[in-house]
């Protein structure tokens, strides 16, 4: 065999080299034409768009505020050193005008009055023969039997005797009245929100007893300021969010006269459903009289769901306003500070300052920094720095089910 010199392998070599070097040049030329685009930049992130709405959004105007009752009644003892003999309500409990709350022992007072009949009979008995002495000795004042002195004496004790008449009436009448105060009567109708009557106590005249929220009415005072009164007509619908999370509605009743010096605030008084239902598990006590007036039963508000004392935020509703809205995912709120992203021809998008207002459900108003025509990166939005390259999307419409129809023979049956 013939032996293969060194200067004839080198040139062999060489020869394989360049042979392989062909063959990568043509198999690499056609992955250049698939895949033109291969030093294209690539999309940042995929987002969705959506362009401004104009909507009808409300306008409205916050203030805080205590719930407290429209008017409370204070019911006093009007008999003195009696002694309390029956409490026939509590805390809670719905009365009516003219019912009875408690009543005092009236074993004295009955004896007061039986005396003060009898002095009266006494009185009208004297008071008889005195007017039959006076009319006899005026019959005689013709013939001289009785001087003019003696006649004037007869009619002077005839007139004190009808005064005693008189007197003792007005006494029988003032016993009488102890009779009545002897039980204590609801001035209104309303709701008990205080007692401090106890039964066995011997109370005074003008000691408090109970304390009543007349007609069960409450109502919300609302603090504005100065500016904001000439907003809230008389008439105006409130919405309130109690402290317990219920949620009541009221109008404006009126508004307080003055202005508070030192805080530059005034009052608004918004009337509240009423309250006067009788609290659940709780019958009503007594009956009230013929005659009557019946309490304001409750409104739309259960009897439990607002009290007095509570705190109260409220939104006064003053009417509707056109707006450009945006959704919300659309802003984007960063160093205090809200922006929007346009998407742009160029598939980039830019940072946008706008000025947030009013929101409503999922859409925010945007007071200033944007045209209604602009083109606004939705989902994603919050992820984006200005100048981002990113790949817009459609939405995808949610699927509808189909209705379920019924076969005709299953109708049928």
């Amino acid at each position: 065999m013939k032996k293969i010199s060194t200067k004839q392998a080198v040139l062999i070599l060489v020869a394989v080299l360049a042979v392989a070097g062909v063959v990568w040049a043509v198999t690499r030329a056609p992955a250049k034409a698939v895949n033109p685009q291969a030093g294209a930049p690539k999309p940042a992130l995929t987002v969705t768009t959506a362009q401004p709405q104009t909507t009808q959004l409300p306008i409205t105007l916050s203030a805080n505020g205590n719930i407290t009752a429209w008017q409370e009644a204070v019911v006093g003892s009007e008999s003195n050193g009696l002694r309390l003999s029956e409490v026939r309500v509590n805390v809670g409990d719905t009365v009516r005008a003219g019912q009875v709350l408690a009543t005092f022992a009236a074993e004295s007072v009955l004896a007061d009055v039986a005396q003060t009949k009898a002095n009266l009979a006494e009185a009208e008995a004297n008071a008889q023969d005195a007017a039959g002495n006076a009319e006899r000795a005026r019959s005689l004042q013709a013939t001289g039997a009785l001087s003019t002195q003696q006649i004037n004496q007869y009619e002077t004790a005839a007139q004190t005797a009808k005064a005693r008449v008189d007197a003792a009436r007005a006494t029988l009448a003032v016993q009488q009245l102890r009779m009545k105060h002897t039980q204590v009567l609801a001035p209104d109708s309303g709701l008990i929100s205080a007692r401090s009557a106890t039964v066995g106590a011997v109370v005074p005249s003008g000691t408090e007893l109970f304390r009543l929220i007349r007609q069960g009415r409450l109502e919300w005072r609302a603090e504005v300021t100065s500016s904001e009164l000439g907003r809230l007509p008389v008439g105006t619908a409130v919405a309130l969010t109690a402290a317990n999370g219920a949620q009541v509605t009221g109008k404006v009743r009126m508004l307080a006269p003055t202005v508070d010096v030192q805080t530059r605030s005034a009052l608004v008084y918004v009337d509240l459903p009423s309250e006067a239902a009788a609290a659940p598990g709780r019958p009503k006590q007594g009956t009230a009289p013929s005659g009557g007036s019946e309490p304001r039963t409750a409104g739309s508000v259960g009897a439990s769901s607002v009290k007095a004392g509570m705190f109260a935020k409220g939104e006064f509703s003053l009417g509707v306003s056109g707006a450009l809205t945006v959704p919300q995912q659309a802003v984007v709120v960063r160093d205090g500070f809200s922006y929007v992203f346009r998407l742009n021809a160029d598939s980039r998008v830019s940072q946008l300052k706008v000025q947030a207002g009013r929101r409503l459900g999922d859409r925010v108003e945007v007071l200033d920094g944007l045209t209604p025509d602009t083109v606004l990166v939705v989902s994603g939005a919050g992820f984006l720095n200005d100048g981002d390259l990113v790949k817009n999307v459609p939405v995808s419409e949610p699927n509808t089910p189909q209705a379920l129809v019924k076969p005709a023979n299953a109708a049928s049956k």
